[in-house]
């Protein structure tokens, strides 16, 4: 039985990558038959990245059937898997997330969840020695899991770790991180293409508070303009994506990686008391920038409150 690899839905670049990346490990190195498989269309990052290092583009599944063998990378929330994953046969997981709880598997697993910013860091360390058997395509892959994650190391979830393994990765392969970064946010920061509904759902997560359930989205962007040039009808297309997709609200962070902030669209009284409880704002209006904020992961979901 071949095993699927998958990340979480709405795919970004280290949700593509990393499933490429430990299906290789597993079909060429461990010998098994594995496939990385994506839970929806990957991000504007992340076909650039498949395109630059010539890597095919996982098929894209809607489910999982009983009894199947799978890995689940770059998350733990069953509310980003298939609907049917606690019927399949996970049999590992790889993950840099909080754990949220609510994954059953059919027996003991191996299981790794390491405080680092990127899920490919965790499998080059799990890899070991086999790691130099990876061609040039998969450090590429690798390189740019590390670099989207990192935000070109500003994001707080940067760790040594991850900065010395993307350091090594470039000099191995002639690349110029400050080049290849800057070459994958304007790939990233290029939205034209993308309805207001495709952009607040594009990079988002489930995420409960005090009863209220959100959907938190976060555009990462070298332009930020763009995006906010938008403001008014994404505020309007809000209330219909929260109603689609049953949640009260949708939080959208316009992260702007070079001036290391964030805005947060404050489209009623609810999203304004967030802002204040969550991150000490003060709201004037139908937006709040808050400095230093780039990290959904470790600065955004942790302080949410209400």
């Amino acid at each position: 039985m071949t095993i699927k690899v998958l990340g979480h839905k709405s795919p970004d670049t280290d949700s593509t990558g990393s499933p490429i990346i430990w299906a290789w490990y597993l079909s060429e190195v461990k010998g098994k038959a594995a496939e990385a498989k994506l839970l929806g269309e990957p991000n504007t990052e992340a076909k650039f990245v498949l395109k630059r290092w010539s890597l095919a583009q996982p098929e894209i599944i809607a489910d999982v059937a009983p009894g199947e063998d799978v890995v689940v990378v770059d998350t733990n929330n069953p509310a980003e898997l298939p609907a049917h994953i606690n019927e399949a046969n996970v049999i590992a997981l790889i993950d840099h997330h909080m754990l949220v709880g609510g994954l059953k598997t059919r027996s003991p697993i191996e299981i790794t969840v390491r405080p680092v910013a990127c899920t490919a860091t965790i499998m080059h360390d799990l890899m070991g020695s086999d790691a130099t058997r990876m061609p040039e395509a998969i450090k590429g892959a690798m390189l740019s899991c590390i670099l989207s994650d990192t935000l070109e190391f500003r994001s707080p979830t940067t760790t040594p770790d991850d900065r010395a393994l993307a350091e090594a990765l470039a000099a191995d392969l002639g690349v110029s991180i400050p080049d290849y970064a800057a070459e994958m946010f304007a790939a990233k920061s290029d939205v034209s293409a993308f309805s207001d509904a495709e952009l607040l759902r594009m990079d988002s997560k489930e995420f409960e508070i005090a009863g209220k359930k959100f959907r938190v989205s976060v555009l990462e962007t070298t332009s930020p303009a763009t995006v906010l040039d938008r403001k008014a009808s994404l505020m309007e297309s809000m209330v219909k994506v929260a109603e689609e997709d049953g949640a009260d609200q949708v939080l959208l962070f316009v992260v702007d990686i070079l001036r290391e902030e964030a805005t947060l669209l404050v489209p009623n009284d609810l999203v304004k008391q967030v802002a204040e409880k969550s991150f000490a704002a003060r709201v004037e209006g139908d937006a709040v920038v808050l400095p230093g904020i780039m990290s959904r992961k470790k600065q955004i979901l942790p302080n949410l409150q209400l």
